[in-house]
């Protein structure tokens, strides 16, 4: 396969060669689409356990005396709310509120904080950074350093404990610690992207590969399997999870993605703040709207959404859910059409194909 001088790889490439895995490109990154099959690896890590290579994203770390106030005035939510170890989602916002990324906040300390970012955004996140807070904190690219994996699902921690040397259990939700896996420094947290349990590992690179096999052997008698991006799509569409540049970017805002709840108003300023206060003042012309296919179809990205024999919206994210049998899908609407149980169409090569819209997540994990 010829791949283009641009195109990035992550250092599992090869292995994945020898998995069998069928790649795609996604944000310059050639990337595993699947290995043994999209359908069978989504229904791995919902019954089971799955691992992914996400070493495409970005991890930005921003140090020094004056950090919280740097990270509080570019995020929307409050990272002043952070312990040491704990993880918050926030987003980055311009003046006009629209989103330039959603990101995972690391707090290591009241000195250090690591972005996660999108793997589509992490150059422009890097640069926007330093432009907005370089002068009053340190913001370095960590991105070449860290190759990052994440092990999901049911049996993820009964894997996962057999090679590291922290009691997993001890690790809350959205937390993270350092610990030893296979006798290497990793930063090991409590999320995902799944809707799972599960944990996101960040190892230097060169051990990417070690810590990969690992896994796999001490999940072996468990069924874990490799999985590709496919699976991670499904299983986050099936959880209602935005995906960036799909349901989210610079043209929409928090409010309008239905993610209000990372928005801290009460923070004294932070960047979009007085844009999404004027848009909640005046309230939201189009919401970010789930539905179920009622008729035979496949909704799939920039499909427009009708009603009342008028087009009201487009289609972001859709495809088929494998854990609940049925197809779904996002798409923003004009704010008096998104209300729960609304009937709508989905135009699908010409023809109007029903649907009603649904709250999310369209699947719910058993917690027990």
């Amino acid at each position: 396969m010829t791949v283009q001088a641009d195109i990035k790889r992550t250092q599992l490439y090869n292995l994945q060669m020898a998995l069998g895995a069928r790649t795609t490109t996604f944000a310059g990154w050639e990337m595993p689409v699947e290995y043994s099959g999209m359908k069978e690896e989504h229904i791995s890590v919902r019954t089971a356990v799955g691992l992914f290579d996400i070493s495409h994203l970005g991890q930005i770390e921003v140090s020094g005396p004056r950090t919280l106030d740097a990270v509080q005035l570019v995020t929307t939510n409050d990272a002043s709310r952070l312990t040491d170890d704990q993880i918050q989602y926030s987003l980055l916002c311009n003046p006009s509120g629209g989103i330039i990324d959603d990101v995972t906040l690391y707090r290591f300390n009241e000195n250090r904080f690591m972005f996660s970012v999108n793997a589509v955004n992490a150059d422009i996140d890097l640069s926007w950074l330093k432009e907005r807070i370089g002068d009053m904190a340190s913001v370095v690219n960590l991105s070449h350093e860290y190759a990052t994996l994440a092990i999901q699902g049911p049996l993820s921690q009964q894997v996962l404990q057999k090679i590291c040397d922290t009691d997993l259990a001890l690790i809350k939700y959205y937390h993270f610690t350092i610990s030893n896996i296979t006798s290497i420094k990793s930063i090991v947290s409590r999320t995902g992207y799944t809707g799972e349990d599960g944990f996101e590992i960040y190892i230097p690179v060169s051990a990417a590969e070690v810590v990969w096999n690992r896994i796999m052997e001490a999940g072996k008698d468990l069924g874990i399997k490799p999985c590709g991006l496919g699976a991670r799509d499904s299983l986050r569409l099936e959880m209602g999870y935005t995906l960036y540049g799909n349901d989210i970017s610079e043209d929409t805002t928090p409010l309008e993605a239905g993610l209000e709840r990372f928005v801290k108003f009460q923070k004294k300023t932070f960047l979009g703040k007085e844009a999404l206060l004027t848009q909640a003042h005046e309230g939201i012309k189009k919401r970010l709207t789930a539905f179920e296919m009622v008729g035979r179809g496949v909704p799939r990205s920039h499909y427009p959404i009708h009603a009342e024999g008028r087009k009201i919206g487009e289609v972001t994210s859709g495809g088929h859910a494998p854990s609940i049998g049925k197809f779904i899908g996002m798409g923003y609407l004009e704010t008096p059409f998104a209300s729960i149980g609304s009937k709508i169409n989905i135009e699908i090569r010409g023809k109007m194909v029903h649907a009603v819209i649904v709250p999310t997540p369209f699947y719910r994990r058993n917690r027990e």
